[in-house]
């Protein structure tokens, strides 16, 4: 094992750049580019599905499983990757990654039958596996730690932007070359920047004490840690309950927003694709304004973050669930412009979480495991909020109909804010022991 690098431990502690500066937002800019290609790689797809559903005759439901199977692979490969990286190379982890997922994107674009189709993008979920976990491990070493927040928030919010850009490239991809190309075309920038990523310096190994050094020799010893650290951290665990619940928010909303506008208001799929990556890209924004804001929030007393969090999802869910709802409810539809005008407002503040959340579990883990204890956040995200979203939508689609489907979800903002506000009950208590334990490495 390699010894403990004490510049990582004296950073932690006394609140300063690991490196520097520079080696600091060189990391931070080839971790949020990777991490842009990650998403658009990832949501393409959503903007093809009236070409798949047409030429291949699919339900919704199929149509769901095509996004949530990738997010289901990345929480099922999200703890080994990041397991290997907190013991070996975050750098090296991510640049195998980053070549699996963007071949295996390219690889979609020879699919000739939905279950080719299924595996392949399952295969890109297991090369996404862990990556913004072991990213924004990789960040918040480098950084002071009263940065964290609106970093995070930054390097998520390029999900969003990724997001925007994969829908919008995928429509218009789609109407003028054929739903096939779109893959092709995007998945090949991020071969280049895998290799890129290698000048990116990593952070050393932090030396474990003996019990976490025990906990990670196993399969079963890594399963053991983390039902203890969940057990051990209220915190962690209602946040990973409280961000999970959000993203099933937030996954139905850009999953299934083209296919809304392309049925209801009956948008062109190009076109679609572009109003509905306004309001994601209007999200990409909330994510940073409100990871900046939660961080304020909490200067004087920590716990208000939470609280300032569970009060932006109930706003979330009442802007949206008023958005898709108020012509099912009030038998008054909206006209399209001013339902784009509701769904902008809703999807700013529904990504509130997005960065905050990581900052809370990296402030509740210990130092030598941030990237395993992130990809216990990434799991819950993943398998209970990401690859939940779409299927469900989906499923009460197929059951209900899609305007009904789409005024429902905003519900589980309620749930999500119930999370928050029970973790905001050991959030104070659970710092200090990870202060302690990093002033004693140091």
């Amino acid at each position: 094992m390699q010894t403990m690098d004490r510049s990582s431990a004296v950073a932690g502690a006394s609140d300063d750049y690991l490196y520097g500066p520079k080696a600091a937002w060189f990391a931070f800019a080839m971790t949020a580019a990777l991490m842009l290609f990650d998403y658009v790689d990832r949501q393409v797809i959503v903007s093809l599905f009236p070409h798949i559903k047409e030429e291949w005759g699919l339900s919704d439901k199929q149509l769901g499983a095509l996004v949530s199977i990738v997010s289901v692979t990345v929480a099922l490969g999200a703890l080994p990757v990041a397991l290997i990286a907190d013991r070996m190379s975050r750098v090296k982890s991510v640049f195998w990654m980053a070549l699996v997922w963007s071949a295996a994107c390219v690889s979609c674009m020879f699919t000739r039958n939905y279950g080719q189709l299924l595996t392949a993008r399952a295969i890109v979920g297991s090369g996404e596996a862990g990556y913004g976990s072991v990213g924004a491990a990789l960040i918040a070493s480098h950084f002071p730690s009263r940065m964290r927040g609106a970093l995070l928030a930054g390097f998520f919010a390029t999900a969003s932007v990724g997001s925007v850009l994969g829908v919008v490239l995928g429509g218009v991809i789609a109407t003028h070359w054929g739903w096939k190309t779109a893959f092709g075309v995007v998945g090949f920038p991020g071969l280049l920047l895998a290799f890129l990523y290698l000048k990116v310096r990593d952070y050393r190994t932090v030396e474990l004490t003996p019990r976490h050094d025990a906990a990670m020799q196993s399969a079963g010893g890594v399963l053991r840690f983390i039902v203890q650290a969940l057990a051990r951290s209220r915190t962690m665990l209602w946040t990973c309950v409280g961000g999970a619940m959000q993203l099933i928010v937030v996954s139905s909303l850009w999953s299934w927003l083209p296919s809304y506008l392309n049925r209801f208001h009956d948008l062109p799929v190009d076109q679609a694709a572009i109003k509905a990556a306004l309001i994601v890209l209007f999200g990409a924004a909330g994510s940073v304004v409100w990871g900046a804001v939660v961080d304020r929030s909490g200067r004087r007393n920590p716990r208000n973050k939470l609280f300032t969090m569970a009060a932006l999802c109930l706003s979330a869910m009442v802007v949206l669930g008023f958005g898709f709802g108020v012509g099912s409810w009030f038998g008054t539809p909206l006209t399209m412009g001013g339902q784009l005008g509701i769904l902008m407002l809703g999807g700013f503040i529904v990504t509130c979480t997005v960065g905050p959340v990581s900052a809370i579990v990296i402030d509740v883990v210990h130092p030598g495991v941030r990237s395993t204890g992130s990809s216990v956040l990434s799991l819950f995200q993943n398998l209970f909020g990401l690859a939940a979203g779409p299927f469900i939508s989906g499923v009460l689609s197929d059951a209900l109909g899609l305007q009904m489907a789409m005024a429902i979800m905003p519900v589980f903002g309620l749930l999500a804010a119930m999370a928050f506000i029970k973790a905001s009950a050991s959030y104070e208590k659970d710092m200090r022991q990870v202060n302690q334990a990093a002033l004693a490495a140091a």
